[in-house]
This record gives structure tokens, sequence and C-alpha cells, in this order.
């Protein structure tokens, strides 16, 4: 049985051009959205949990996210998640509401942001290059096992290659159009 598998290899890379844009739509330019939080994991129960397990995340104002924590002990942590996340947020704590007033866009805060969508289509091209790894091995595992020839081998690992080049193409045009967007150029 063969492991190498182009329709897995697509498959894949294309779920790291969806995770990033769906990063990407939380990064807001302004204004209060639930999705701004999506990316920030908590560390509780000895595990790292998205914050939308542990709380209800509301945009009762255009610029305020109220974050309704379900158990008072995790307070804390998602105070401490949401500080650490890299958002420029600084949660304002009322029993077991955590209130986020979205600031201004400065231009600090805009490069900030863009430096954010950066990091996080950096993120998103080195799961393609690990997904171009894997393929390329399972490639060579195949020849090895005598399934097709040297020949056949490069001729994938150019398909493959082709289809990485492409997919962080897709992830370059999303990332600019945000950095754009934010930026306000």
């Amino acid at each position: 049985m063969a492991a190498y598998d182009k329709a897995d290899i697509e498959r894949r890379m294309a779920g790291a051009v969806e995770a990033l844009k769906h990063d990407l739509q939380g990064l807001r330019t302004g204004r209060a959205s639930t999705t701004l939080l999506d990316p920030v994991t908590v560390e509780v129960y000895g595990a790292h949990m998205p914050i939308n397990q542990l709380a209800s995340v509301s945009a009762p104002e255009p610029r305020l996210l109220s974050v309704q924590v379900w158990d008072k002990t995790n307070v804390g942590p998602v105070d401490k998640a949401i500080r650490s996340a890299g958002l420029g947020l600084n949660p304002i704590v009322d029993g077991q509401t955590l209130r986020l007033p979205i600031p201004d866009l400065t231009e600090e805060r805009r490069k900030e942001l863009a430096k954010l969508a950066s990091q996080y289509a950096e993120k998103a091209r080195i799961a393609v290059r690990n997904v171009r790894r894997d393929g390329n091995d399972s490639l060579k595992t195949d020849e090895k096992k005598g399934l097709f020839g040297e020949d056949e081998r490069k001729r994938h690992e150019t398909e493959v290659q082709k289809l990485t080049d492409s997919t962080i193409a897709d992830i370059d045009a999303a990332t600019a159009a945000k950095e754009k967007e934010i930026l306000g150029k």
C-alpha cells in the first residue's frame, strides 16, 4: 500500500490556509469582535483550552468585549492568557467577568496588529513546510518499498513542491491583504 497520498497533502495544506484566514479574522481594526479571542488558549486543568470552552465571550458594545468565566477559579488564568496573548488587551476583572476595552487604533497599535498577522502567517508557512516534508518522506518510503522508481519519485516531489509554492503564495496574499486593511493603506 502506497504511503504517498496527494489528495491528503492538498487537504492538509488547504487546512493550514483556512486556519490562517480564521486567525486573521480575529484581528479587528478597532471594533470589538468575539473572534478576537479565538487564538487565545488558557492553561487550566493541566491542559491548554480555548477560551470559549471556559467562558462566554460577548461584545455588548462596539468597543468592549465581555468575558464571563464560568468557574471562578479560572478567572486568574483567563486574565493571564489574554494579557500574554500579544493582542494588546488589558482586561478589567470584575468578579467572574472580565471587561476588555478595545483600544483606539493608534499607529503603534496598527503596527502591533500587522506584526501579529505576520506571526500567524509564519506559523501557517511552517505547517505547510511540515506537510511537504511528510509528503516527501512518504515518497522516499514508497520508493524503498519498490512501489515506483527514482524518476517517478522526483516527479511527485516536484508536484509537492509546486503545491507548496502555490499554498505559500496564498498565505502571503491573505496576509498582505490583512496588513493592508490593518495599516489603512
